[in-house]
């Protein structure tokens, strides 16, 4: 049983009243229930539930909300499966796929994703998105920059560019140039203590005062980025006023941005237009805050801002020129390679059209056609790696690459069912097929390619990623 802190104990009977501190009791004391997404929307959900109903993960359909499902039973397995390993969904709480489809992007936007990591909302966004447009997703710590790029890279997410900046500084590298961003942004947690109990440790107001203080710089940093008319969605995942109306009251108050009307799919309260005895802006009511017994999920507070005028330009920081350039499939570079793989792997020359693509240490990454992010020498990754050069100066595919391509590829394919041999291959290993030609693979299980492979003289060497080895994979 979680023990709350005296001072979480007293910050909530201040604010909150004696009703809401019962059943916070009675919520971070009770089993938390977990929800996944299904990130691949190609794939009829009946077809991914009865699958996972093979790993004896059972699973409810929430209301309101497609593709989204609470898992009633087998959660301990929903970690391990292939079809998770894959990226064909994602284990994510209810309450915090709200925020991106609050922010709701269109396929051809400019978007921010300000606060990134680990990768739950930002990929969300990529789907939104269509993988098509241009996300960027920051995260200024380079240990969470490496769980932002495995996620990115497991969801297959080719919109995406990862920038390691600090927040509160983006809009001097980039202003006026986004048409949505989200400020999903560090917190208190104290919407999240059921399954953080550790947060009862270190919270104090002194702490919740120095965070309030880098979510206004967040958020102020974030405002400057978007375009006049572009708009940006606030979120956190604590119930405290200084964390949530009182920073947006702030940004009412001294920059050209209005508060938007949102109608969330789960239940929400109004946000206050009160703090002790001072009163706020009237149209915070326009916020929206999830409680978490209300919806048995985390709680959450969510504002949308549109920017309706221009804000003082600053002046813009400069970076090294690295000469990093973005190649269509046509380039005289790139044609070479594509020639091949579309020989090789019997991929439709015209598919390579819709990508373009980088060539960085000698690997090659690919983005989305419509991409376009004019500081390619500001972000740290771009797009997700598609291929690696090898000593005969050919293009070998990636695994990632092969998932990008599954549905083209149509030569060059070796399908698995064994248990062992879908085994050797998730941990990096060979297996035997007599009688294989020589040559590089594109691996399929069922209807899904896992990844690539190398034959030589029969035995099938697997290519599968090692930064998804890093659980253990149920095998069927």
């Amino acid at each position: 049983m979680i023990e709350l802190s005296k001072k979480i104990t007293d910050y909530i009977l201040d604010n909150l009243g004696e009703d809401y501190l019962v059943k916070y009791k009675e919520y971070i004391s009770s089993n938390y229930i977990p929800y996944l997404r299904f990130a691949d929307l190609d794939i009829h959900p009946k077809k991914l539930i009865d699958e996972l109903s093979g790993y004896n993960i059972q699973l409810e359909p929430v209301e309101n909300l497609p593709g989204s499902y609470k898992v009633s039973s087998g959660i301990e397995n929903a970690g391990k499966t292939i079809e998770f390993t894959i990226g064909k969904y994602y284990i994510q709480s209810l309450s915090s796929m709200i925020p991106p489809l609050m922010l709701h992007p269109e396929l051809t936007d400019k978007v921010l994703d300000c606060c990134a990591a680990p990768g739950s909302k930002t990929t969300q966004l990529a789907e939104l998105m269509g993988n098509s447009g241009t996300l960027i997703a920051n995260e200024p710590n380079i240990s969470r920059v490496k769980a932002l790029a495995h996620n990115v890279d497991k969801m297959t997410s080719v919109n995406i560019g990862i920038s390691k900046l600090k927040g509160e500084l983006i809009s001097k590298y980039l202003d006026g140039f986004f048409d949505k961003s989200l400020v999903d942004a560090p917190c208190s947690a104290l919407g999240i203590l059921q399954k953080k109990g550790e947060v009862s440790n270190w919270w104090n107001k002194n702490q919740v005062e120095k965070i309030a203080s880098l979510q206004l710089k967040l958020l102020v940093s974030a405002i400057k980025t978007l375009k006049v008319g572009g708009e940006l969605v606030y979120s956190t995942c604590t119930l405290t006023l200084e964390e949530n109306e009182l920073v947006i009251n702030k940004v009412l108050e001294k920059y050209p941005v209005e508060l938007v009307e949102m109608n969330l799919p789960v239940k929400s309260r109004e946000g206050f237009t009160q703090y002790k005895t001072s009163k706020l802006n009237t149209n915070l009511s326009k916020t929206r805050r999830i409680i978490p017994w209300e919806i048995n999920s985390e709680g959450f507070f969510i504002a949308k801002l549109r920017k309706i005028d221009k804000t003082e330009a600053l002046e813009k920081f400069r970076f090294p020129n690295r000469g990093l350039k973005l190649l269509r499939f046509n380039n005289n570079k790139m044609r070479k390679y594509i020639e091949e793989l579309h020989q090789y792997f019997g991929i439709p020359f015209e598919v390579f059209e819709d990508f373009k693509y980088l060539i960085k240490n000698n690997i090659v990454f690919i983005v989305d056609k419509n991409w376009d992010f004019p500081l390619i020498d500001l972000l740290i990754r771009t797009g997700i790696p598609f291929g690696k050069f090898d000593r005969k100066d050919s293009l070998r595919l990636h695994s990632h690459g092969a998932q990008i391509l599954s549905s083209y590829v149509s030569k060059n394919i070796i399908e698995i069912s064994s248990g062992n041999e879908l085994k050797n291959y998730f941990s990096g290993s060979m297996f035997i097929r007599k009688g294989e030609s020589d040559g590089q693979k594109v691996i399929k299980y069922k209807d899904y390619v896992l990844g690539t492979a190398v034959v030589l003289q029969g035995k099938v060497k697997s290519q599968f990623p090692r930064s998804k080895r890093t659980h253990d994979i149920l095998i069927p």
